[in-house]
C-alpha cells in the first residue's frame, strides 16, 4: 500500500504505521535524551529501535498513527530536528518485537575518522531526477552500497554492487573499483539513505570527482517513481523482511539457519523447510552441523590471525564510579581505586587528555564523581600480551555456542588485555550478533564455555549456573599423592580480595562452598590426577579448595605448592601451564529443555 507521508489510513486500511528517519546533527545530552524517549516510547506503545549519537538521530519505529504523529510532534521540538524527514509504510501488524533506545558512536557504523555528514555531503539527486536520467539514458554508474544479502532480492537494473556483507567493508570495496571510474558520474543508493551520507564524502576524499547520493535512498524512490529501472524488491530491517515498489510486505522470508533472505520462488525449492533450512544451507543433519562448525573454526581463526591485539591501537579503557566512589574528587578517586598508577601519573594523564569523562568530555582533577558516571583513560599505541588464542568450537546450534577455550587467554577486558581475549574474538565472528556468555573461566584454566545467542536465551540458561542446576566437571593435576581416594571440601572462601598478595583465600567467615574431589590416577612424579566436581561456584573455588586440602594445582601461579600465596596475573604464553581443565559440563538447553552434556577434549597433561 503505497501512501504519502500525510495520508491517513482509513478503518479499511492498515492501522499500523512504520517510519523511518534519520538526521546527522550534533546532540548532547544523550543519557537524559535516551530516558526522555525511551519513556515517551513506552507511553505511545511504540515499537522499534532508537540510535543516539553525538553525529545525529537514526530510528525505526511503529504504531498507531496518532501515537507516531504525537512522538513526531515531540521529537521536532527541539529545533535541531524540527526540520527531521519521515518516510511512512503501513502494516496491519507491528513489525517489531520491542523498544530500545541506544547511545552509540555511531548512528551508522562505518569506523572511518573524518567523515561528518553533519559538515558535509555528497550532492543529493532526487528520485524523480535519478528517474529522469534512468529515462533519458545518461551515462552513469548506479553503485548498490548494501551488503549482499541484501542486493540478493532486488536493486536498480545495471547496477553495481559493492560486494561487501558489512558496510564497515565499503572502503575495502571501494579501493577495488577501476581507477577510470574516479572521473566518471557515480549515483549510489541504500535502503533510506543514511548509508550513502557517509559512503559519498569517503568516495570524494578517495579521488571520485563527480559523486551523487540518491535522497531518501530507494524507499523514497519507491514513493514518488514506483519501480522504473529497478527489479525485485527491497529488504528492510525489521519482520516485513522485504517490500515492493507499491511499499507493501512481499512474501520475502529469513532462513532460520543461515539468516539469508529467500525469495518466493527460493522458499517453492525442495530444499528449503520452514525453521530449519534453505536451498542456500541444505545439507543433512550431521553434514549441517559439521559444516557449521567448520566454518566458524575457520573464521575464528581469521579472527585471532594476527592476535587482535598485536596490532597497535588507541585503547580506550573504562573507569567506573561505585556508590562508593560518589562524592569524592576525580584525582581522590582514581589514586584510591588504582594503586598501581601513582596520583601524580594521573593528574599527567588529565592534564594531557589522556583522561576524559564520557562522550570525550574533558575533564578537571576537583571535579566531583557522581555514582553511575564514567570515564576512559586513553591507551595510545596499545599492543597486549601474546595469547593461546586456539579456540575449537565443540557444538552450535540458534540457540547456544559451546567452545573449548584455551590457556592463557583472558574471557574478558581486564588489566592488560582489552581485545586479546574470548569475548572479543567471538564478537568479531559472530557480529552483528553479540553473544552471551553464561560463566566463566580463569585465564589461566582451559576447558568447556557456554555461550548464549540472544538475550532472552540467556534469561533461560543463566539462572541455571545461580541455582545450581549445571554440573560441571574438571580434571585437575595436583602436588601429592592424596591419602583417600575421594575427598570433600567445604572450607569457606572470603568473598573479596584479603591478605597482603590481594587475592581471595579460605576464610572462616567467608562464602559457603564446596567442592568433591576424586583420584584418577598417581603418577611416579610425585603429581595425580584429579576430577574436581564444584557443587558451588565462588571465585577460584577449585584451585582454593585443592591448595587448602595441602595439594596445590601443578602450574598453578597463585596458589602455590609451599602453601603459600602469591599476588598473579594472566600466565605468559611461554610459562608453565596451569594443569586445571573444565572437561564437562550438563545443561538444560534453553529452548526445548532436553539435558544435554558437553566435553572438552583433554590437554596433553592429562596422561
Amino acid at each position: 500500500m503505497n501512501l504519502s507521508k500525510n495520508q491517513k489510513p482509513t478503518a479499511n486500511q492498515p492501522s499500523i504505521v512504520n517510519i523511518a528517519a534519520y538526521k546527522f546533527v550534533t546532540l548532547n545530552d544523550l543519557k537524559k535524551r535516551r530516558e526522555s524517549l525511551r519513556l515517551l516510547c513506552k507511553e505511545l506503545r511504540l515499537k522499534g529501535t532508537i540510535l543516539l549519537s553525538t553525529e545525529g538521530i537514526n530510528l525505526f519505529l511503529a504504531g498507531k498513527h496518532a501515537a507516531v504523529d504525537q512522538f513526531l510532534k515531540t521529537l521536532r521540538e527541539d529545533e535541531r530536528l524540527s526540520d527531521l524527514d519521515v518516510k511512512r509504510s503501513y502494516t496491519d501488524y507491528l513489525p517489531f518485537n520491542r523498544m530500545l533506545v541506544k547511545v552509540k558512536k555511531e548512528i551508522i557504523a562505518f569506523g572511518k575518522e573524518g567523515i561528518a555528514p553533519a559538515v558535509k555531503t555528497s550532492k543529493k539527486l532526487s528520485p524523480k531526477e535519478l528517474k529522469k536520467w534512468l529515462d533519458e539514458g545518461k551515462p552513469i554508474t548506479l553503485y548498490d552500497t548494501r551488503n549482499d544479502y541484501e542486493i540478493k532480492l532486488g536493486t536498480f537494473a545495471n547496477a553495481v554492487p559493492a560486494g561487501v556483507d558489512h558496510f564497515r567493508h565499503f572502503p575495502e570495496a571501494v579501493a577495488q573499483l577501476p581507477e577510470a571510474t574516479k572521473q566518471q558520474p557515480i549515483v549510489m543508493f541504500c535502503t533510506g539513505g543514511i548509508r550513502c551520507e557517509k559512503a559519498g564524502p569517503f568516495m570524494e576524499q578517495a579521488g571520485f570527482e563527480e559523486i551523487y547520493q540518491l535522497e531518501g535512498g530507494i524507499l523514497k524512490y519507491f514513493e514518488e517513481c514506483g519501480g522504473d529501472h529497478y527489479q525485485g524488491d527491497c529488504f528492510v530491517f525489521d519482520q516485513r523482511v522485504a517490500v515492493d515498489p507499491q511499499l507493501q510486505e512481499t512474501n520475502a522470508v529469513i532462513c532460520f539457519e543461515c539468516l539469508n533472505p529467500l525469495t518466493q520462488e527460493e522458499q517453492e525449492s525442495t530444499l528449503y523447510v520452514a525453521g530449519e533450512s534453505c536451498p542456500y544451507c541444505h545439507k543433512n543433519p550431521e553434514e549441517a552441523k559439521r559444516h557449521t562448525i567448520e566454518t566458524r573454526q575457520q573464521q575464528i581463526i581469521e579472527a585471532s590471525n594476527p592476535l587482535p591485539g598485536s596490532v597497535p591501537y588507541t585503547n580506550r579503557r573504562p573507569i567506573y564510579v561505585s556508590k562508593d566512589d560518589a562524592g569524592k574528587q576525580l584525582l581522590d578517586m582514581l589514586d584510591q581505586k588504582t594503586p598501581a598508577i601513582s596520583r601524580d601519573q594521573w593528574a599527567h594523564q588529565i592534564s594531557t587528555g589522556m583522561l576524559v569523562g564520557e562522550y570525550n568530555r574533558a575533564v578537571e582533577p576537583t571535579e566531583i564523581c557522581t555514582a553511575g558516571s564514567g570515564y576512559q583513560q586513553i591507551i595510545p599505541e596499545t599492543v597486549e600480551p601474546e595469547v593461546n588464542a586456539d579456540i575449537r568450537v565443540i557444538y552450535e546450534d540458534s540457540a547456544i555456542l559451546v567452545i573449548n577455550k584455551p590457556a592463557p587467554l583472558p574471557m574478558h577486558s581486564c588489566g592488560r588485555y582489552n581485545r586479546n581475549t574470548v569475548a572479543y574474538i567471538i564478537d568479531q565472528v559472530y557480529a552483528p550478533q553479540r553473544l552471551r556468555y553464561a560463566h566463566r573461566l580463569d585465564a589461566n584454566t582451559s576447558g568447556v564455555v557456554i555461550f548464549s545467542r540472544t538475550r532472552q536465551l540467556a534469561s533461560r540458561l543463566q539462572p541455571q549456573f545461580e541455582h545450581g542446576r549445571v554440573e560441571k566437571a574438571y580434571r585437575a593435576r595436583v602436588h601429592g599423592h592424596p591419602t583417600e581416594d575421594e575427598m570433600v571440601c567445604e572450607a569457606k572462601i572470603s568473598d573479596g580480595t584479603t591478605g597482603a598478595a590481594g587475592i581471595r583465600s579460605v576464610d572462616e567467615n567467608g562464602l559457603e562452598a564446596k567442592t568433591i574431589f576424586r583420584v584418577l590416577q598417581r603418577y611416579e612424579d610425585g603429581t595425580s590426577l584429579l576430577e574436581a566436581r564444584p557443587i558451588t561456584g565462588r571465585t577460584n573455588q577449585i584451585r582454593i579448595h585443592a591448595w587448602h586440602l595441602g595439594h596445590a594445582i601443578v602450574g598453578d601461579p597463585m596458589y602455590l605448592a609451599d602453601g603459600t600465596q602469591n599476588a598473579s596475573q594472566t600466565s605468559a604464553i611461554d610459562d608453565p601451564v596451569m594443569c586445571l581443565h573444565a572437561y564437562q559440563i550438563t545443561f538444560d538447553h534453553p529452548v526445548n529443555g532436553k539435558r544435554i552434556s558437553f566435553e572438552a577434549e583433554l590437554p596433553s597433561w592429562v596422561a
